[in-house]
Order: structure tokens, then C-alpha cells, then sequence
């Protein structure tokens, strides 16, 4: 089913995947379990997404990426959410822009953000997408990839940032933030 998708598609899905498993690492509801699944989940995503981007056909890196998503969905559901994924849903409703894309934007400056409180979480994130001395570059790097780079690229307008800001304050996922 997946062979057809769109590298945008395929790699805001993927992002959003990435996303989950990077806040289930540092979220008040992080727990050993969460953890294990958020680190094999991000290995297999940040190895396969590039050969999925470059050859949609490939049957072995799809299958590492959806293995992938398992792994982060079974993160999220023992973890949480946090920062990156509050912004994403405040700036997904307001301007009705593909969640996977949002969070491949807002992954990195979310993890920026939490790096003084989480910065050993935020390392085992980046050793496990293979650079655990920028996490959020790794991020970037992988969103470049799949073609996002900047909300206004998106269309999100600069002079309205200050309300997305509020409105993502209020998300669950910002209130389980560990800053």
C-alpha cells in the first residue's frame, strides 16, 4: 500500500513517526518500556527513510520504515506527547497543513528547546539516529530530505506566530513537556 505514496507523504509520515519517538524519551509520562520502543523505532526510521526517499520501490527499506513506525506508535502509546507535537496540532488547525510535514519542521527547534533539561535523553535520541552530538540537525537533515525545511514554506505567515504560540501552550503536549 505504501509503494505509491509521495516521498512528501512518506516522509512527513515518517517525521511524524521520528517525532514520537524523540518526545517519548523526555515527557513526563517517559517510563524503560517507551524508551526501548522509542530507540529501535528511531534507528530503523533514520536508516530507511533516505533509501525509501531515494527508491520508493524498495521493499526492504520500506519494511524497516513502517517496522519503524511500529515501534514509535508503541512509544507514543506508552509515553506521551510533547512540544514538538503541541505545535504541530496548533499550527495543523489553524492553517490545515499535513501533520507529518508540520513535525518534520517543528521536530528540531522543539528539541533545541528541551536540550538544557533533556540533553542526555536528547543524545540517546541522536546516537540512536546517528549523530548524538546534534539530534536536531540529524532532524533537519532527514526533513530536507522529504522536501520541508520552514513553516513559511508551509504558508504559515510570521506575523501569526505569536498566536500559534498560545494556542500551542494549551496542548496536552506542551503541559507534558519537561520545560
Amino acid at each position: 500500500l505504501t509503494l505509491g505514496l509521495p516521498p512528501g507523504e512518506t516522509g512527513g509520515t515518517a517525521l511524524n513517526a521520528l517525532a514520537h519517538c524523540a518526545e517519548a524519551l523526555y515527557v513526563a509520562g517517559r517510563n524503560p518500556d517507551a524508551d526501548r520502543e522509542a530507540l529501535a523505532g528511531a534507528a530503523l526510521i533514520a536508516d530507511s527513510l533516505p533509501r525509501v526517499l531515494a527508491d520508493g520501490g524498495d521493499l526492504d527499506a520500506r519494511r524497516e520504515l513502517l517496522e519503524g513506525a511500529m515501534h514509535a506508535g508503541a512509544a507514543l502509546a506508552g509515553a506521551g506527547l510533547g512540544l514538538g507535537h503541541a505545535m504541530a496540532q496548533a499550527l495543523g488547525g489553524r492553517y490545515g497543513i499535513a501533520h507529518g510535514a508540520l513535525n518534520a519542521v517543528v521536530l528540531p527547534p522543539a528539541l533545541r528547546f528541551n536540550e538544557p533539561v533533556a540533553g542526555e535523553e536528547i543524545a540517546r535520541f541522536g546516537e540512536a539516529i546517528g549523530d548524538a552530538a546534534d539530534a536536531p540537525g540529524k532532524v533537519e537533515e532527514l526533513a530536507r530530505l522529504a522536501g520541508f525545511e520552514r513553516l513559511r514554506e508551509l504558508g504559515v505567515p510570521e506575523s501569526e506566530l505569536p498566536l500559534v504560540a498560545e494556542a500551542a501552550a494549551e496542548r496536552g503536549g506542551a503541559k507534558a513537556n519537561p520545560r
